[in-house]
């Protein structure tokens, strides 16, 4: 969820800014010729809070209620949710549900309310969670990168879905936005109840710390990314200062990339910026220094394929810069499964963007799948 390379929705690496700074100036020569006098600021200003395309990250609907839950995960952990039901659901059926995953570094009010409550004006119960370490589950240190314990959160809330009486816990999927893409296919490969699987904007947290986009990040890079983590866990062993690594920028300059700017449009303005209470801003979407490293041990395209014969949906915009990690989980899936392209749209837009995001193709992948 933000960074030069690597977040997507989460995370990227310093080292790894150099191809987004040359991205910029290649805008800005551009950008220079069309507004003349216009320095870089006033150009990222008047570009900031881009409410177009229906941006809607705070939608709420009149059409249905939402509960505040938590639960425990296998690892004795409250995780934190919001349940979404149509207020016309026969409570004396069983009926289907999804679960929905934010982008790493988020919270479950950016972005994945917004699919939960859309999810349940079409007819399912759909909760929203935070992924343990994060907004309101537990975990400590907070913001603390741990892909096993995100994948457990999944599981957890279908645990959490699959005892309650008005859902039919052999009809349970899930959708996992940004970074929550790559933690839910990792919970899928081991989890056979998640019957149907969707991702948006999907971002290998594996790969993008390892590799960075486009595989730009050498593997000199990535070791001194280690060793300084390395090095920080001796400082915070012996009390010193938590350091947090990536994340969003929280200012933008002549130097911050297109990419990053994409982020900030979404997480540092009001269309998007959102402080959990116990939270604090200075930290939305940094994980710790020390603990980010883990993604690079986190492979969860390995054995793809076993998650068939359930369905696959990887939707993605086809300006995305994140499309990649789509592509790629798609090539190496087995069938039943899908790739689906939002003309026009970029990685961010899909997190909110109403009038982009094919929801109508969501309810007709769960509605024929969950059926």
């Amino acid at each position: 969820m933000n960074k030069q390379s690597g977040t997507g929705d989460a995370a990227e690496h310093q080292i790894g800014l150099d191809v987004g700074r040359r991205d910029l100036l290649k805008l800005a020569g551009a950008g220079a010729a069309m507004v003349g006098a216009m320095s870089f600021l006033d150009m990222h200003s008047a570009m900031a809070q881009d409410m177009s395309n229906g941006a809607a990250n705070f939608y709420t609907s009149d059409k249905v209620t939402m509960e505040k839950v938590t639960f425990k995960s296998q690892y004795q952990l409250n995780v934190a949710g919001n349940v979404f039901t149509p207020k016309n659901i026969d409570r004396n059926a069983t009926n289907p549900a999804v679960v929905v995953g934010h982008p790493m570094g988020a919270v479950k009010e950016q972005s994945a309310n917004l699919y939960a409550t859309k999810m349940a004006e079409r007819g399912f119960v759909a909760m929203s969670i935070d992924l343990p370490f994060w907004g309101e589950s537990e975990g400590q240190p907070r913001n603390a990168v741990s892909p096993d314990f995100y994948a457990e959160g999944f599981s957890a809330a279908i645990d959490y879905l699959g005892t309650q009486p008005f859902v039919d816990r052999s009809r349970i999927g899930a959708i996992g936005i940004c970074g929550s893409g790559s933690f839910v296919i990792s919970a899928a490969k081991i989890d056979p109840r998640m019957r149907a699987i969707a991702t948006v904007s999907m971002y290998d947290m594996g790969a993008a710390n390892r590799n960075a986009l486009n595989h730009s990040l050498s593997v000199e890079q990535r070791k001194q990314i280690i060793a300084a983590a390395a090095q920080q866990r001796w400082v915070e062993f012996t009390g010193g200062k938590t350091e947090y690594t990536s994340g969003t920028v929280h200012e933008l300059t002549a130097d911050t990339g297109p990419i990053q700017h994409e982020f900030y449009d979404f997480y540092r303005t009001p269309r998007g910026e959102y402080t959990p209470v116990g939270g604090s801003p200075e930290l939305t979407t940094h994980p710790t220094l020390s603990s980010n490293v883990k993604f690079m041990n986190f492979y969860p395209f390995n054995d793809i394929e076993t998650i068939s014969p359930r369905p696959l949906l990887f939707i993605s915009g086809d300006q995305a810069h994140s499309r990649e990690f789509s592509e790629e989980a798609y090539r190496r899936a087995a069938e039943p499964k899908e790739l689906v392209w939002v003309p026009g749209a970029g990685h961010v837009d899909l997190y909110d963007r109403v009038d982009l995001i094919p929801f109508d193709k969501l309810q007709s992948f769960f509605d024929q799948h969950l059926a």
